[in-house]
Parts: structure tokens; C-alpha cells; sequence
């Protein structure tokens, strides 16, 4: 086996072949593409965060009405992501294979896709304010919750294209730019927050409505400061994007959109799934919600590792594909899922020793205290699950299959966890089989374990298959690599 001399060029150290013994060079290299990444996802989530907390000190209508329209913004903006990631492995393969000269073309044409589809996108946003009208609501409730979605809506288009140069970026191995924006943006839209709900400085005291402003700017902010960034690092030269101009062509566009959209449609199945079990236990009070949401926020936080080492992964086997060597694909692969699984393994344990003092510190609500501690147990449960199907997952999507990780992630969450959670969580008595009583929030949460389970065995399956496949049709690889 030839040793491992990565070769250098304007866009940095690109590994081409990693040995197979390395895999202390391996985590590094992975770590390096997914610290700024998991940096970068955690100013995101603070951004939501501080929307919450700065509506919710406006007043319970404000909180109300931003966590209503937030909730229909985040599965959006959570699809079109998806939608947007089939850039990753598409400019990771070419980058592999030295054909950078193929990356502006391709980069050129994302961006004509997230124009079409962050269009397509707001309307829908738009549209979807309707179910606002068909709901129980306090009527400023509802207005700021439409309003909310309005405002942020125009911003679909530009996170779209943002998303975009995300993976472009990324597919670089340059993830800093994102870390750095993103932190620039979370103290962006604290700042707005303060200024626009409260109204200081002279400015209109918008109330909840202000964070959709807030959250619109930031959103813009983004795209602008990674193209500001791109166009001042060298790093971005032999690929710029920008250099010159060209109209939409329909072959690379279904390119991506065949990519692209069973990634998109993932996401939601996965996003709606979550939303829709927080609306079926409202049937039980806040205290069941209350204790659903404190549950749902933790694993979201620890979720954020597993899935910023998947992203890096992804684009570490691409990368490894472009060049032509599916086993250190395949080496790269299993040592990215060994990552995600063993810190899922680390967090499952502290939350299910340390499940009470989490709950205690979201809450000082003894009854939602209890029952938040008892679902954190069973997410400790779950994060082996999750940490194996998202980190297998972006593998997969490595080698540019997207479509059968799409049916086994509808299959796990709507043809199991909801069915079973509906089962076990609200014990309908026309169920011949059903709980002797209903088990509310833990039932759902039980049912997730299943459904979790079903897709990180099945995609654990289908990677194992996939990267046997590719091996068997590159014999001679494999033969230098023994």
C-alpha cells in the first residue's frame, strides 16, 4: 500500500488515501471539518433560543404567537436544507477527482435551484399561515404568529442560496467561514432582538413580530458575509463561482433536484414527525407539551455533534469517491459512524444519570420536572439510534444514493414511531390492541425508540452493502490497499 502523501493545492490539503491503520489521522481530519460545523449549528440554535426568551419577556402572546410561527419556519427551512445538500457530495466528488474546473459550473447552477425552490418555498410558507385560521387561538395570537411567517418567508430564497455555498464550502474542507458568520449572526440577532421587541434606542417596540425581523436580517447577513468571505480567500480561487454568468440548465438542475429532493423529504418526515407529536399530546395539558418540548431541546442540543460529524463525513467519502478509492471511502465511512456512535454513547449516559438535574434546570415546575426527567431516560435510550442512522446516513449520501435512505426514514417515522406512538401515547378505544391507559408524552417517545432503531439497523444494512458494492467493482484498488 502506497503511503499517505496528501496533496497540496490552492484549496488546501485534500487526502486522498487514507491508510487504513490511520485512525488516529482519520478523526483528526474529520474533526477538523466538523468542530467549526457543530460551532456554527449551535449559533443557530441559540438564535431560536433567544427569539423564545426575548419574545417570552414581551409577554405570553408574543411567546405564543413566535413559537407558533417559528415551529412552520423550521420545517421549511429544515426541508430546503435537505434539498440544498445534494451539492455536498455532487462538489466533494469532483474535488476528489481534481476536476475543479467542473465546481463553478455546478455551483452556478445550485443557485439558479435555490432560487427556483427558496421561491417555491415562500409561497408554500405563505400558504400554510391558513391552518392558523382553523386553530384555537387567541386572535393577537394568531396575528403575530402569521405575521412571523410572512416576514421570515422572504428570507427562504437567501437561506436557499446560502445553503448552497454552505456545501460548497464545506466540500473544500474550508467550514470556519460558516463558524464564523454564524457567531457573528447569533450576536447579530440578539442585538436586533433587543432592539426591535423592546423597542430601545428610539426604534418601534414590535413585540414578537420584531424577532421576525430580526430573524429575516440574519438570515441575509449569512448569505452576504460567506460570499464577502469567499471572494477575500484564496482558498475559493481555481473554483469561484462568480467569475462569470450563465442561465439555467434543466440537465444539472435534475441532477440536483434527484439528489436533492429525497434528502429534503427526509428531513421533513423527520421535523414534521417531532411537531406533530408536540400538537397530539397537547390533548393533555401544558404540563405534557412543557415536558415534551424540555426533552425534544436537550437531545436537539447533544443531536447537533452526531450530526456536524455526519456532514464532515459526508464530505470526507466523497471525497475519497471523486479520487477513485472506495476503500478509504469505505475506511472513512465506518470510522465517521464509530465517532457519532461513540459520542452518542457518552450523551445517552449522561442524560440517563443526570435526567433529573436537566429537567430541574429548564424547569422549577415540579410536575413537569418529573415527567420531562422520565422522557430525557428514554432519549438516553434512543441516542445510539439516532447518533447510527444520521452518521450512516450522510455516508450514503457520499456515495450519492439518497432515495433509500428517503424510504427508510418515512418507514421509521410514519409507518412506526407515529403509528406506535398513537398507539401507546393516546390509547384510542377503538384499538383492539391499546394500553390500559393512555401514556401521553412517554408513549411517543417510546415508539421513537423503535422507530430510530428500525432505521439506524436498516441504514447500517444498506451502508454495509453499498460500500462492499463499490469495492467489488474497483478490484484493483482494493488489491494496492491490501
Amino acid at each position: 500500500m502506497s503511503p499517505y502523501v496528501p496533496r497540496t493545492t490552492s484549496l488546501g490539503s485534500v487526502p486522498t488515501e487514507p491508510p487504513p491503520h490511520a485512525l488516529r489521522t482519520e478523526l483528526r481530519a474529520l474533526w477538523q471539518l466538523a468542530w467549526p460545523l457543530l460551532v456554527g449549528q449551535l449559533a443557530t440554535v441559540g438564535m431560536a433560543v433567544a427569539d423564545v426568551a426575548m419574545a417570552g419577556h414581551a409577554s405570553a402572546q408574543d411567546l405564543a404567537g413566535v413559537s407558533l410561527g417559528a415551529s412552520i419556519w423550521i420545517i421549511v427551512v429544515v426541508t430546503l436544507m435537505g434539498v440544498m445538500m445534494s451539492v455536498n457530495p455532487l462538489v466533494a466528488h469532483h474535488v476528489g477527482a481534481k476536476e475543479f474546473s467542473k465546481v463553478p459550473h455546478l455551483v452556478r447552477q445550485a443557485l439558479w435551484m435555490a432560487l427556483g425552490v427558496g421561491g417555491v418555498s415562500l409561497v408554500l410558507a405563505n400558504l400554510s399561515t391558513l391552518v392558523f385560521d382553523h386553530m384555537t387561538l387567541e386572535p393577537a395570537v394568531r396575528v403575530i404568529a402569521q405575521h412571523f411567517v410572512h416576514i421570515t418567508s422572504f428570507g427562504l430564497p437567501a437561506f436557499a442560496a446560502y445553503r448552497v455555498l454552505y456545501g460548497y464550502s464545506a466540500s473544500l474542507n474550508q467550514t470556519k467561514p460558516m463558524m464564523v458568520i454564524s457567531l457573528v449572526a447569533l450576536l447579530l440577532n440578539v442585538l436586533l432582538n433587543w432592539l426591535l421587541v423592546f423597542g430601545n434606542w428610539g426604534l418601534p417596540q414590535m413585540g414578537g413580530v420584531g424577532c421576525a425581523w430580526a430573524s429575516l436580517a440574519c438570515v441575509w447577513f449569512n448569505l452576504l458575509g460567506l460570499v464577502w468571505w469567499m471572494r477575500r480567500d484564496p482558498a475559493y480561487d481555481s473554483t469561484w463561482p462568480f467569475g462569470e454568468m450563465e442561465g439555467p440548465a434543466r440537465a444539472e438542475m435534475g441532477r440536483l433536484l434527484h439528489l436533492g429532493l429525497p434528502i429534503g423529504v427526509t428531513y421533513f418526515a423527520e421535523s414534521s414527525a417531532f411537531s406533530l407529536i408536540a400538537l397530539l399530546v397537547a390533548k393533555f395539558g401544558s404540563t405534557q407539551v412543557a415536558a415534551h418540548q424540555i426533552a425534544l431541546n436537550f437531545s436537539s442540543l447533544t443531536f447537533m455533534v452526531p450530526l456536524s460529524l455526519g456532514m464532515a463525513l459526508l464530505t470526507r467519502v466523497g471525497q475519497a469517491l471523486g479520487a477513485g478509492d472506495p476503500v478509504a471511502a469505505r475506511y472513512r465511512s465506518w470510522v465517521g459512524v464509530g465517532a457519532s456512535v461513540a459520542f452518542s454513547v457518552l450523551s445517552g449516559i449522561v442524560m440517563a444519570v443526570f435526567n433529573h438535574q436537566i429537567a430541574a434546570a429548564y424547569t422549577s415546575d415540579a410536575a413537569v420536572a418529573s415527567v420531562a426527567a422520565s422522557l430525557l431516560f428514554l432519549a438516553a435510550i434512543f441516542q445510539i439510534s439516532d447518533g447510527t442512522q444520521v452518521s450512516t446516513a450522510c455516508a450514503i449520501r457520499g456515495y450519492k444514493i439518497t432515495r433509500t435512505p428517503m424510504a427508510i426514514h418515512l418507514t421509521a417515522f410514519w409507518l412506526v414511531s407515529l403509528p406506535l406512538g398513537c398507539v401507546l401515547g393516546l390509547a384510542p378505544a377503538w384499538m383492539p390492541w391499546r394500553p390500559a391507559e393512555a401514556m401521553q408524552a412517554q408513549g411517543f417517545w417510546i415508539a421513537l425508540i423503535l422507530g430510530l432503531s428500525v432505521a439506524g439497523g436498516a441504514l447500517t444494512i444498506l451502508l454495509h452493502a453499498i460500500t462492499r458494492q463499490h469495492i467489488a467493482r474497483h478490484p484493483s484498488v482494493a488489491l494496492q490497499h491490501g
